[in-house]
């Protein structure tokens, strides 16, 4: 969101949901560890037994919020089904207020909703809705969504998730859980991932990356199509559209870059191999003589694979993660961040020492942390480091679920590629291409989402910030 809320982070975080089956809240629980990668900070699971839903929510990784006697509690409720969400810093920053799924009773009975993206116009939607006196319980923009939805006109439509879902704007991948069912929503650009499958014995399920369906021994069966709802009930599977899908989507291909995990398939295409033909690609656009190329652990160890294989030159792991260190960009401080750094990486000074290295990474955002990194390996004895990068200088922020949000935590928006070379302390410094990183992906360019390398948006983030605009955006309450 912009706004009041444009200073705090923005969230990318995962879901899972499951309906039917035995022990549904261990089934998420699962889904969410798979997921872990996607947010550290919270993490939750919501339970339906058919007609009531409770929840358990807590900041801290899976494995922290939920004990064996948590997840015993929650399936004994859990005979229909369950939904869950891993959470790192978002719109509405560190709280446990902000964990979801968020759980709220409303005329039309409950509702958990578990949220992947971000809503462009929810400032504008709040200040309406607090202007009538709604009370909102969190920071989060997720609990707007609550708000529409119990909103006389919605209630009063024939189908109340779909008139909620036309009023949303920017990205999101929604499952919301019922006491009879679970509905599962994409919106129409497709910006992030959403996936649905089937378990052995037919329980239907969606999550955010394949690879929680893999994690529960589930069978891939399709995308949620953008602008599509997916109903997960005793039924089985049902499918309904809110909108057409538009016409270019806006597919985030940093998914591709660094959010996803390597074994999942993403946007129909699987992350490991995508990530290394952008490192084979790096390795012919930007070649340099060296003695080894050694991968920044762990999200560059992909591209380090293609830019080894392309190049010839031998590949070597030279730095070596401590595997009890969550990832250093989705830490909620940037002292966090550099504290995590430390503890994260150790550089192998007989690898290293008085060598010429090629260090491939995904991407630089702030560059504080990348600093860090390279100064331990300077100071291990490197006699040459090459630092490569595959894709493009991040220039401008993302409004529509990735953690940057503002220009100033943007290296790439103030300093040249030979600047930030400089400020880095590396002997050169590469980025792939966008033309290189987009010829990694399966379909047309239009249909990728690239505005934090380009600054073109699909939609105008500019969005209104007054009260008059925000009522002007729900003329169907007036």
């Amino acid at each position: 969101m912009l706004g009041g809320l444009m200073g705090e982070k923005k969230e990318k975080c995962g879901v899972f949901g499951v309906w039917g089956g035995e022990q549904a809240a261990t089934v998420t629980y699962y889904g969410l560890y798979a997921q872990q990668h996607r947010g550290q900070e919270a993490a939750g699971i919501a339970v339906s037994d058919g007609s009531k839903l409770v929840a358990h929510t807590d900041l801290g990784l899976v494995a922290e919020v939920f004990s064996e006697e948590t997840l015993a509690k929650l399936n004994k409720r859990a005979t229909s089904g369950a939904i869950g969400h891993n959470r790192y810093s978002t719109a509405g920053g560190s709280a446990a207020c902000n964990s979801q799924p968020l759980l709220e009773q409303y005329v039309g009975g409950q509702v958990a909703v578990a949220h992947n993206g971000n809503l462009v116009n929810a400032d504008a939607l709040k200040r309406y809705f607090e202007r009538l006196g709604h009370l909102f319980h969190t920071t989060s923009d997720t609990e707007v969504i609550v708000h529409l939805l119990a909103s006389p006109e919605q209630q009063g439509s024939s189908d109340p998730v779909a008139a909620t879902l036309r009023h949303l704007q920017g990205a999101f991948s929604l499952l919301m859980l019922f006491p009879d069912r679970i509905e599962a929503a994409r919106d129409p650009w497709g910006w992030r991932p959403l996936v649905i499958g089937t378990m052995p014995d037919g329980s239907p399920v969606v999550a955010s990356e394949t690879v929680a369906l893999d994690c529960v021994n589930a069978v891939f069966v399709r995308e949620v199509e953008p602008g599509e709802i997916v109903t997960l009930s005793d039924r089985g599977i049902e499918s309904r559209r809110f909108a057409e899908p538009a016409e270019n989507l806006a597919q985030c291909v940093f998914e591709h870059v660094y959010f996803a995990s390597p074994s999942s398939v993403v946007f129909g295409q699987n992350v490991q191999v995508t990530r290394e033909a952008m490192g084979e690609r790096l390795a012919k656009e930007s070649p340099v003589e060296a003695d080894c190329v050694v991968p920044m652990p762990d999200s560059g160890r992909s591209a380090a694979l293609g830019y080894a294989r392309s190049s010839g030159i031998p590949y070597r792991e030279g730095i070596v993660p401590n595997r009890y260190v969550g990832r250093t960009f989705i830490k909620p401080t940037q002292q966090q961040r550099l504290n995590a750094v430390r503890l994260k990486l150790n550089v192998i000074g007989e690898i290293v020492k008085g060598k010429r290295l090629i260090i491939v990474d995904d991407s630089i955002v702030r560059g504080t942390t990348t600093k860090a990194k390279v100064d331990q390996i300077r100071a291990a004895g490197a006699r040459e480091i090459h630092l490569r990068i595959s894709c493009p200088p991040i220039r401008h922020p993302c409004f529509f679920g990735v953690d940057f949000a503002t220009r100033d935590q943007l290296i790439a928006a103030g300093k040249s590629v030979e600047q930030i070379r400089q400020f880095l302390g590396v002997d050169s410094l590469a980025y792939l291409s966008q033309e290189g990183m987009l010829s990694c992906v399966h379909m047309a360019s239009r249909h990728y989402c690239t505005a934090c390398y380009d600054g073109d948006y699909r939609i105008d983030v500019e969005h209104p910030t007054t009260d008059e605009v925000g009522t002007r955006q729900l003329k169907m309450f007036t």
